[in-house]
């Protein structure tokens, strides 16, 4: 523990070791079994699969319950930044035959981190599961309730349709169109009304003649065009 007096006299402080990765089916015995050769251990966590990562292993018909990650404590911080050094991106099986030989270590000191920051971190990670779960539920329930209504709405308005007379027409429903610029002078004119629709009508009465002119001209062209084309035995010009 903290504050123990090693041979020489200093205090033994311990360190805490991250392990990045744990092959499947390693268990803590296994960790203890390949750490205390090196230096005395103290507690031992590894941090199971998420919840339905397990359920969907174990309908695939996988019952070995795996790790992602885990955390060794050292009496001695100093044993512990040895066993990193020496033993990150080895085989973790120390025999040839074992499953985890062809596994390599992934080990980190932690410097300044000791066991009760990480008990901290777990607690906050527990929370923050806690609350996407209940956030999740909260919205799957709002989904249903909104889903409900929807049913019931179309129901009733299907209910009312049957109950409904055959010959009975449908309500339609009027809305009265904004006044146009004319109609906008008309209204400001007043008394003078009269005269501004007059005047409205000998416009379109010129722009109507006009059109006609000029469709007119264009037919007498036209038919001198053709003419011209037609006639034989023309002057030739030198």
């Amino acid at each position: 523990s903290r504050g123990r007096a090693g041979p020489q006299g200093k205090k033994i402080v311990p360190g805490l070791l991250c392990l990045g990765h744990i092959p499947p089916r390693f268990r803590p015995r296994h960790v203890r079994n390949l750490l205390s050769v090196h230096g005395e251990v103290g507690r031992i966590f590894l941090q199971p699969e998420e919840r339905f990562v397990r359920r969907r292993k174990k309908k695939a018909g996988a019952k070995a319950k795996n790790y992602t990650e885990g955390w060794v404590e050292f009496r001695d911080k100093r044993v512990a930044k040895l066993v990193a050094a020496s033993l990150h991106n080895t085989p973790m099986g120390t025999r040839r035959r074992s499953r985890f030989h062809y596994d390599l270590g992934n080990i980190k000191y932690l410097h300044r981190f000791k066991w009760p920051h990480l008990s901290e971190r777990l607690a906050y990670e527990r929370q923050v599961r806690h609350q996407r779960l209940r956030a999740e539920i909260s919205q799957a329930k709002r989904e249903t309730n909104f889903y409900l209504r929807s049913v019931e709405t179309s129901q009733r308005f299907a209910r009312r349709a049957a109950a409904a007379p055959a010959g009975e027409e449908e309500k339609s429903w009027g809305f009265v169109q904004r006044p146009t610029e004319e109609e906008i002078q008309l209204r400001k004119a007043g008394g003078g009304g009269r005269r501004l629709r007059g005047q409205l009508a000998r416009a379109q009465e010129i722009q109507l003649k006009s059109q006609t002119s000029r469709s007119l001209l264009a037919k007498i062209f036209n038919a001198a065009d053709t003419a011209s084309e037609r006639a034989p035995g023309g002057p030739e010009l030198q």
